[in-house]
């Protein structure tokens, strides 16, 4: 994969960032640049020529850039291109190329269908980033990553996939419970599980949020609508047993059993993230 920003990453240390540097990762049109992939479905679905074991159950994924079911498509939402992801068979849409020191941005909304085995729990998706590795590498179904929750009640949450690994400041409720970011909370170093956004930001369902990714460096913010409510420093993934920086990589929008639209999705480098941000 190519580290397309190399070059733009120089050219932010002598010039100013402006609206001509935001690169578009959906031309409105189909899924130009992107891959899909899709794992096992669940024995719900019905695919055509997927074999299934005597209890049901699909015994191998469906893939990439196969998608039987329709499970990736640009439809018109709200009189603009989305992209649509329906999120009956779990996996993601990756970039083909991969990415480091930006800002990415985007528009998402929720649709109303829900599959098994999450028909009935809260819709539930994810940008991930600095994606990396094997296909399938969590659960048979996406890339080792950082997770940018999108999922109702919790935009903006971070969720370690495939064991990569953080540093944040927060408070934690006992011993195991997950930590609360906070800007001036206790240190916690070599954090692999769920990390709570702080403050939810996040709009009503039916409407359309905007979910900012800062990445520069080993350090991340989360933003939605407007508002920061994460920080992470320390993006690190073990290899071989030793931890070593992962900050760059590619992008995946997850499909994970709700439907969703995501729309405007563009990307521009970035030398530094706004101290304001930091604050």
């Amino acid at each position: 994969m190519r580290s397309v920003f190399a070059l733009f990453a120089t050219m932010a240390l002598v010039a100013p960032v402006s609206a001509a540097d935001w690169r578009p990762l959906f031309n409105g049109k189909d899924l130009t640049g992107w891959d899909t992939w899709l794992g096992k479905p669940h024995k719900s679905a019905e695919v055509p020529g997927l074999k299934k074991n005597d209890k049901g159950e699909y015994t191998t994924v469906i893939g990439a850039n196969k998608d039987p079911l329709g499970n990736y498509s640009v439809v018109m939402v709200d009189g603009k291109p989305a992209i649509k992801i329906t999120g009956q068979v779990f996996g993601a849409i990756t970039s083909k190329d991969e990415f480091e020191n930006y800002h990415l941005r985007l528009q998402v909304k929720w649709g109303e269908k829900k599959w098994p085995p999450r028909e009935k729990a809260v819709r539930d998706n994810g940008l991930l980033y600095h994606c990396v590795g094997p296909e399938g590498a969590h659960g048979g179904f996406w890339k080792k990553s950082f997770e940018c929750q999108i999922q109702e009640g919790d935009f903006g949450d971070f969720f370690s996939v495939a064991g990569v690994i953080v540093d944040v400041t927060g408070e934690r409720k006992g011993a195991k419970g997950p930590i609360l970011f906070k800007k001036d909370g206790q240190k916690f170093t070599g954090v692999t599980s769920r990390i709570i956004k702080n403050p939810l930001a996040e709009k009503p369902h039916g409407e359309w949020n905007t979910v900012e990714l800062y990445a520069v460096g080993d350090t991340a913010v989360h933003v939605v609508n407007g508002v920061p409510n994460m920080i992470l420093t320390g993006l690190r993934q073990k290899v071989d047993g030793k931890e070593v920086p992962l900050t760059k990589g590619q992008i995946q929008l997850q499909s994970e059993g709700a439907e969703v639209y995501y729309r405007a999705v563009e990307i521009r480098p970035l030398d530094k993230i706004p101290a304001e941000l930091l604050k």
